[in-house]
């Protein structure tokens, strides 16, 4: 018999969450102006792995990485690899709150790839959203708003990668345990970038303060995430999902805090565009999920 759900729980966690993933993306643009992006992302992937090695390995053991779906973990941790790569590049060369914008067409992209990948059909609704959120990313990226080209093309394909992890996400997600997911994440995430390291240029030798700060990417990350997928399990998506965008908020303003950069009225318009648009994708999901468990005998 499951739990009972206790929303306004999910609700702070996921809240926390969201804080906690956009204090990661400030220490991550902070860094970047001094370290490579590869150097970067390598941090945040070993230390999310030690601290699960440390924290949680002597007690889950074997059922940290007992699966047998290795192939789609394996896809869905470079996928999420990508997606890191891709936003912190888009972090360095773009202002907090237009390179998160972007990014957060993750779920539009998801809505145009359900039906090819997991045969789901797609409501007028969640159509006229794409269409809604898509042009909310055009007046954030707009030409003449002054934003690096190179930055917007990283930004949007951690998108794409991003939209992709999340669809293979809820592939794995019946069968595997959060712990898991997070764990082959963690582990493909740091053997990928270690691997690479030889080849990387590592730049300048770090100061004290900035290695704590590279030690708490892993710890930020590894933290929200773990919150998140709480979140999730005390309160229904539905709900969760269109709070989401509060990170678009957070963004703007911590962008406004820690670099003193903030969007310019038509780019807020994009912002809250996004939003809506993937508000309505929310909407659409419960109406959907409501009228299956009213098929249901």
């Amino acid at each position: 018999m499951n739990a009972p759900q206790r929303p306004l729980l999910g609700i702070g966690l996921a809240m926390i969450a969201l804080v906690l993933f956009v204090t990661l993306d400030v220490i991550n643009k902070h860094l970047s102006a001094r370290f490579p992006v590869p150097l970067l992302v390598w941090a945040r992937y070993t230390v999310h792995l030690l601290l699960m090695l440390v924290f949680l390995g002597p007690s889950l053991r074997g059922r940290l990485f007992v699966t047998r779906r290795h192939g789609l973990h394996a896809a869905r941790a470079v996928l999420l690899l990508a997606t890191s790569l891709g936003g912190v590049a888009a972090f360095k060369l773009m202002p907090l709150a237009e390179a998160t914008a972007i990014i957060f067409a993750s779920p539009l992209i998801v809505v145009l790839l359900a039906r090819p990948l997991l045969g789901e059909s797609i409501g007028r609704l969640r159509q006229v959203a794409v269409v809604l959120g898509f042009g909310g990313v055009l007046l954030v990226a707009r030409p003449g708003s002054g934003l690096v080209p190179e930055g917007v093309v990283f930004a949007l394909g951690a998108a794409v990668a991003y939209a992709l992890y999340q669809i293979l996400t809820r592939k794995l997600s019946p069968t595997e345990t959060p712990v898991t997911l997070l764990f082959y994440s963690a582990l493909i995430g740091c053997a990928g970038m270690t691997a690479a390291m030889p080849w990387i240029d590592h730049g300048p030798t770090p100061t004290g303060l900035e290695y704590a700060l590279m030690g708490a990417m892993g710890l930020l990350a590894g933290g929200a995430h773990f919150l998140l997928n709480r979140a999730f399990r005390e309160a229904p998506a539905s709900l969760l999902s269109p709070m989401l965008y509060v990170q678009l908020v957070w963004a703007t303003l911590f962008g406004w805090l820690a670099f003193g950069q903030l969007p310019d009225g038509v780019a807020l318009g994009g912002m809250l565009v996004i939003g809506v648009a993937g508000a309505l994708i929310a909407i659409d999901s419960r109406r959907l999920a409501l009228q299956q468990a009213a098929s249901k005998p």
